[in-house]
């Protein structure tokens, strides 16, 4: 646990990827193998369920230092993570524990067949042999929240770094089924012979935000134009007889899409298609909101299936008869994607439009007029590209319509966590129904430094109410936020939910009496 500690301390006191990699290799350099595999599972989010209910870890911790509750939520309510509070408030250690991060893992993992008696004395041994870093680190993995901020890029290239395998190989060893316990590291970092089941996916190809003139791109024959759609990107995996399918966010969702599942099971051969999930009825694509009513249930109902069907918009072909063709030209793997869907003509996989237009002029009207049919904008391709593992400017582009905006007022406020522990930068949003103030979006993201700091201060001095970490605020401060998209929804207090929100900009210039009002944001939706 002790470099493993120091790998996490590396990582949180830096904002530079270079010095993020170099602290990954400097740890792979010196854990057991044992211990890199785990290392490699939990930054993949392969975490362990959690097995201590964490209430029981706020009395135990409250029980040993003797504080009163009210002064430890307030702790909490400061510090904004419960693992965090409970590593600052216990006293220092009398004794060191001495365990490798797979053998801390393995006996958390144990733990779920263990009594409520044996889990407290397992875990006040625990916190009394660990200094502050690993007992932060030993909370979040009982609790089942660890999380670090390092992408999965970052950590491919480490990886890379230290294995000099090729990172596209790499990526492709670390995606699929796999388990701590079935797999060792030489496996996992050699890209032979490593996840032989059949339900494999291979890293998705991603675009950029398109940040070029249109005329700067070249003429408009070199590219493939396509409407970019707002589903779940998704790979769907017909191999030896099985089907999967899996997310972009390295999910496998076979089972709640089961019409897709029929459907592939009834094509012939072996492929990879990559393409969009989407709501489909009568022709249209229904919003995002209706969609994510299907996700992440455990039974799928008749009339469900039936009042939200499911469509794959199939954009790529990345293999075929066991062959890779992620090499190939677009070009040549829509062609073969086309005569793939031709020859099977499965009823609800069909082959993404490809839109045509003469002249640049002509495509950002195209792109303009998207949202008329629930589409977000264009993807723009360069027709000689491969396909390739994550990101790289040039060959594909996004270009996305300009968000829809409502003017909001801030109503509550939370701390964040980390580094921005001690400022307010969680907010949720409201907006005018008739005489009252409604609900309707949560933010992170948009203000400044200085206008974090300037938030914060309101905050303090403004706070009406609080419940727990949360305060309530003088509904005074107007926001200007930011969506992709907005559904119908009854978990939400105004009776909508908004896709994507973010605050675009601080309306220093209006008041609460000029924000929106949502029945005419109600209109918005289509």
């Amino acid at each position: 646990m002790k470099h493993f500690a120091e790998l996490i301390n590396a990582l949180e006191s830096t904002n530079k990827t270079n010095a993020k990699i170099d602290a990954i290799v400097d740890y792979l350099e010196r854990a057991p193998d044992d211990d890199k595999v785990w290392f490699i599972a939990l930054f993949t989010g392969k975490r362990p369920k959690r097995n201590v209910n964490t209430n029981y870890m706020k009395e135990w911790a409250l029980e040993i230092t003797q504080l009163p509750f009210w002064l430890f939520q307030e702790s909490y309510s400061s510090v904004g993570d419960l693992g965090e509070t409970i590593s600052l408030i216990l006293p220092p250690p009398t004794e060191k524990i001495e365990k490798t991060l797979s053998e801390w893992m393995n006996e958390i993992i144990g733990l779920k067949s263990k009594t409520d008696q044996q889990k407290k004395e397992f875990v006040l041994k625990s916190w009394n042999g660990l200094d502050y870093t690993e007992r932060l680190i030993f909370n979040k993995l009982l609790g089942g929240s660890f999380r670090i901020g390092v992408s999965d890029k970052t950590l491919i290239n480490a990886l890379t770094k230290f294995s000099e395998q090729e990172s596209s190989a790499l990526m492709h060893s670390l995606m699929g089924k796999w388990l701590p316990d079935d797999v060792t590291f030489q496996e996992l970092i050699s890209a032979e012979n490593v996840n032989p089941d059949n339900s494999k996916p291979y890293p998705f190809c991603l675009a950029y935000a398109l940040e070029k003139d249109l005329n700067d791109l070249g003429t408009p024959d070199e590219w493939l134009i396509e409407y970019k759609w707002d589903g779940i990107r998704g790979q769907i995996i017909r191999r030896n007889d099985e089907v999967f399918i899996w997310s972009r966010g390295e999910e496998l969702i076979t089972e709640q899409f089961p019409e897709i599942v029929e459907t592939v099971m009834q094509m012939k051969g072996n492929f990879v298609i990559d393409g969009e999930i989407l709501a489909v009825k009568d022709d249209k694509v229904l919003n995002f909101n209706e969609l994510q009513k299907r996700l992440n249930r455990k039974t799928l109902t008749k009339k469900m299936l039936s009042e939200i069907p499911i469509q794959v918009f199939a954009y790529d072909l990345l293999e075929l008869e066991n062959n890779d063709l992620r090499e190939k030209p677009i070009s040549a793997r829509r062609a073969m994607l086309e005569e793939l869907l031709l020859n099977e003509n499965p009823e609800n996989i069909k082959i993404s439009q490809q839109i045509e237009f003469e002249n640049w002029n002509e495509l950002d009207q195209i792109r303009e007029n998207s949202r008329d049919i629930n589409s977000e904008g264009l993807m723009l391709k360069q027709k000689n590209s491969p396909y390739h593992s994550g990101r790289k400017k040039g060959d594909w582009w996004k270009w996305k319509i300009n968000p829809l905006t409502i003017d909001a007022v801030l109503i509550y406020a939370q701390k964040g966590s980390g580094r921005r522990s001690a400022y307010y930068t969680d907010y949720t949003f409201a907006v005018k129904n008739e005489d009252k103030l409604v609900t309707i979006a949560k933010a992170y993201s948009g203000l400044t430094d200085k206008e974090i700091m300037e938030v914060s201060k309101f905050v303090n001095k403004n706070a009406i109410e609080k419940f727990g970490p949360v305060r309530t605020v003088k509904a005074e401060l107007v926001f200007e936020i930011a969506f992709e998209g907005i559904g119908f929804s009854n978990r939400h207090k105004s009776g909508v939910a908004l896709r994507f929100p973010r605050i675009l900009r601080w309306r220093k210039d209006k008041t609460v009496d000029e924000i929106d009002d949502i029945e005419e944001i109600k209109k918005l939706i289509q």
